[in-house]
Parts: structure tokens; C-alpha cells; sequence
């Protein structure tokens, strides 16, 4: 077993309290040594890495996307529009997927956020049409030929638009399909095990997309089975209007009704809490998914993640869907994370250190893991190193906040489990020419699918 050093980095964010100025030592799948600056590694040493031009930082960790979404970037009928009306506009053209199309969308999402220093990466898929009923079996597939790290949450949406909801019907499921997938998908692929590569959690796309029974259910399921969940909340005022005028329940009412409020839950967007709420979530333990660029995008509002994280609020940071985005890139994500937390609290009250923790020990910790999100020994060996010789960083002079302020958009290695699976900015084994050509023409016979049903 190799014993790897990467040594001297340019600098460095562990996530911790810890010198690691001098690097880190790597053996197997973990983190077994961090070198203070100026020392020598304890530990016999096989391979030296010399990271003198590198920015390094725990693997970023992505809590919420919809991989799905690749496909239909900047949809012209879908242009200038907030979330309700963005999401009528959209399902129709998404009810036109298959299994080609998801292998596709799966793989240039996943390659996308590994080349932006994505280490581990939550899809959210809850639109499951007639004929892709093996959705997740095929997102698995793809995570693994990558070799990177996921949790796959298997979403589901019931509740349709002639029932009080919002998704036309030939996108939904029946509750049983929902109920017996979900404990198949927990059964055949979810990993328990620190460094666990491939995990299950339960995802109802929302509270207008799904029965006040399935949401129970699935609080249920998860109990029993020790599985987190996840699900949108609080995205927008339309949403709060919906659940009062359905349930007579503001959202994190009707999340504690159905038995949501406790440490399983991590819930994409929360922006819109009242103070009274954010404590009770906090109380709670739940995680919260920020997702700055989308909630720009579809002018959704700004989370308060200072209050939320006083409060005990586990805060990570999500790239939501490329139809909202339109990217999956998370080094991109944190820029776009720090500066919309500082229109909300000021300049002087959020720093570059604040939007690193959200997008890797923040995102860990929401979703319930313990072995990822810090530079730290004993941790799996998941990291990311960017150089700073674009034109973006000439005259930089703090590597670290230059790596957030200057605006890096792609790391030149990344480590997963102790393997690299990015090496000068590209992954390893990959026909990237040839998989953007297959992903491109799914694109486009998925538009095609859409022209021919009107």
C-alpha cells in the first residue's frame, strides 16, 4: 500500500485547527498523517506529490443538484420565470426522459462537479416517468465508472396537478411504487460503512408534490432503516401560501406534523424561517442545502445561514439543478455563496473561511456524514488542488482568498479515497469530446420529443 505526501502546499484549508502547511501523508483510503510547516513526515513515504503550486482543500461536497437538469440549460421557454411557473413550463419537457438520456445527464454532471473539486455529490431525482423506473440504478452505475462518492437520494413526486399539486400526472408514481423502490434502492446499494461510496436517502420532491401519507411513510421508513431524508422547503412564498391554504400549516409546521424534525433531515433551499422556526430547526438538528446561484436565478430570496448556524443549523452548499443554474460547478458555487451572504449580512460579517466550511464540512455534516468534509487524520483521503496561473490570479496575494475572489473555476488534481481522479484538470480514463457529444444530442432529441407532442 502506497504511502502518499503531498507535500508544501501553496496553502492550505484543512477545516480544523491543525498545521497542515508542510502537507499531508495518505495511506489507502485515509488522511494518517498532516505535516506542520517545516516538518518531516513520521510516517515511511513512498510517493512525494510536490503541492508548492497548489491551493488545497478538503473535496468539496455538493448536498443538492438534479442531474437531470444538464439537459436543458437555458431552455427558451423556460427563460425569466420564478419557481412555480419555471417548474410548470419545465415538467412537461422532463417527462420526455429515458434511460440513454439519464446515463448521459448523470455522467456530464458528475464529471462537471469532479472537475470543479467535487469529492462527493447528492443528486435529488423525483421525476421518474413510465420507462425510467430504474433512474437511480442508473445514476449508481454511473457514480461508480467514475469512481466518486454519492448519495443518491430517490425522490419522488405523487401528488398531481388534478389532485391539488403541482407536477402533470405522467411524472408521478403510486405511493407503493414510491414505498417499494425506496426500500429496494436502501436494500441493494446503501453503504453504512465509513468511506462509504454509494448511499440511499429519501427524497418527496416537496410538500405540493407529494401526499401528507407519503411523507409520513417515508419519516417512517427512514426511521427503521437509519437512512437521512431530504426534501425542497421554505424555497419560496408560493410554497408557504401552498401549505397554509392545504394543511393550514406554515412548512416547518407540517415538516414536524409528518415527523421530519430531527437529525435525518437535510432540506435543499430554507430561505424563508422566521426566527421562531430556525430555532426549532436548529433544536432539531436538521441540515440545510444553500444554494446561492439558483435562489438568484429563479429570485427565490437569500437563506440566513448566520442565524441558521448560531441556532445549531447544519449548513451546507448545493449547485440545485442546471436548469437553474445553468452550471454544476461547486468552486464556483462557494464564490457565489460568499458574495450573496455578504449582501445579506455585510462584507466585515462573512469571510472566504465561512463559504469553504459550508461547501465541505457544513455539506457533511448536514447529510450526516462523520469521515468526510476535513483535512484531518483518520478521515477519508478526499481533496482538491487548484493552481493559480490563470490570468484571474495574476497579482493575487493570499492564495486562499484568491481562490474564492479571483474566481477558480476548475482544480487541476483531485483526490477520492486515496485515488486521483483528476489530474491536470481532466478525468482520468474519460472521452470527455466523446461524452458531450452523446450528452449534446440527448439534449437535443429531448427538445425534439417536446416539438413533436404539441
Amino acid at each position: 500500500m502506497e504511502t502518499i505526501w503531498l507535500k508544501n502546499p501553496l496553502a492550505v484549508y484543512t477545516g480544523t485547527s491543525e498545521d497542515a502547511r508542510g502537507g499531508v501523508v495518505i495511506s489507502g483510503t485515509t488522511i494518517i498523517e498532516l505535516i506542520a510547516l517545516g516538518c518531516e513526515p513520521q510516517n515511511k513515504i513512498n510517493v512525494v506529490v510536490d503541492a508548492s503550486q497548489h491551493v488545497m482543500t478538503p473535496g468539496l461536497i455538493n448536498t443538492h443538484h438534479h442531474f437531470y437538469q444538464t439537459l436543458t440549460r437555458a431552455y427558451p421557454d423556460a427563460l425569466n420565470k420564478e419557481l412555480f411557473h419555471w417548474l410548470k413550463t419545465l415538467y412537461p419537457v422532463w417527462s420526455g426522459l429515458d434511460e440513454e438520456m439519464m446515463r448521459f445527464t448523470t455522467e456530464v454532471a458528475l464529471v462537471e462537479m469532479m472537475m470543479s473539486g467535487c469529492t462527493t455529490a447528492s443528486d435529488h431525482h423525483y421525476l421518474i416517468p413510465t420507462g425510467l423506473e430504474n433512474a437511480i440504478d442508473l445514476q449508481v452505475e454511473a457514480a461508480n465508472k467514475l469512481s466518486i462518492r454519492a448519495i443518491f437520494t430517490r425522490g419522488s413526486m405523487s401528488l398531481g396537478e388534478d389532485e391539488g399539486g403541482l407536477p402533470p400526472r405522467n411524472t408521478i408514481q403510486t405511493e407503493q411504487a414510491i414505498i417499494d423502490d425506496s426500500h429496494r434502492l436502501i436494500r441493494e446499494y446503501h453503504q453504512r460503512e465509513d468511506g462509504a461510496m454509494i448511499q440511499i436517502a429519501l427524497a418527496p420532491c416537496s410538500p405540493f408534490s407529494v401526499t401528507t401519507e407519503l411523507m409520513k411513510e417515508t419519516a417512517r421508513i427512514a426511521k427503521n432503516e437509519d437512512v437521512m431524508v431530504h426534501t425542497h422547503l421554505c424555497e419560496t412564498i408560493d410554497e408557504e401560501d401552498f401549505c397554509l391554504q392545504r394543511f393550514g400549516l406554515r412548512p416547518v409546521d407540517y415538516l414536524e406534523d409528518v415527523g421530519w424534525l430531527n437529525h435525518r433531515t437535510w432540506l435543499a433551499h430554507g430561505i424563508h424561517f422566521n426566527d421562531e422556526e430556525i430555532k426549532r430547526l436548529g433544536k432539531a438538528q436538521i441540515g440545510i442545502s444553500h444554494c446561492p446561484t439558483s435562489n438568484m436565478m429563479l429570485a427565490s430570496g437569500i437563506c440566513r445561514n448566520n442565524e441558521l448556524e448560531a441556532a445549531g443549523v447544519k449548513v451546507g452548499l448545493g449547485v440545485d439543478g442546471s436548469a437553474s443554474n445553468d452550471g454544476s460547478n461547486m468552486i464556483g458555487e462557494v464564490r457565489m455563496a460568499l458574495y450573496l451572504q455578504r449582501l445579506r449580512y455585510g462584507s466585515a460579517n462573512v469571510s472566504h473561511f465561512d463559504a469553504l466550511r459550508w461547501a465541505t464540512q457544513g455539506s457533511a455534516q448536514a447529510m450526516g456524514r462523520q469521515d468526510i468534509g476535513t483535512l484531518a487524520v483518520g478521515k477519508q483521503a478526499d481533496i482538491a488542488m487548484f493552481k493559480l496561473d490563470e490570468i484571474r490570479f495574476s497579482g493575487s496575494h493570499d492564495p486562499l482568498a484568491a481562490l474564492i475572489l479571483c474566481g477558480a473555476h476548475q482544480a487541476d488534481k483531485v483526490m477520492i479515497a486515496g485515488k486521483w481522479r483528476v489530474s491536470d484538470g481532466q478525468v482520468i480514463g474519460l472521452d470527455l469530446e466523446q461524452l458531450l457529444y452523446k450528452h449534446r444530442n440527448a439534449a437535443k432529441r429531448l427538445a425534439e420529443k417536446v416539438l413533436a407532442m404539441r
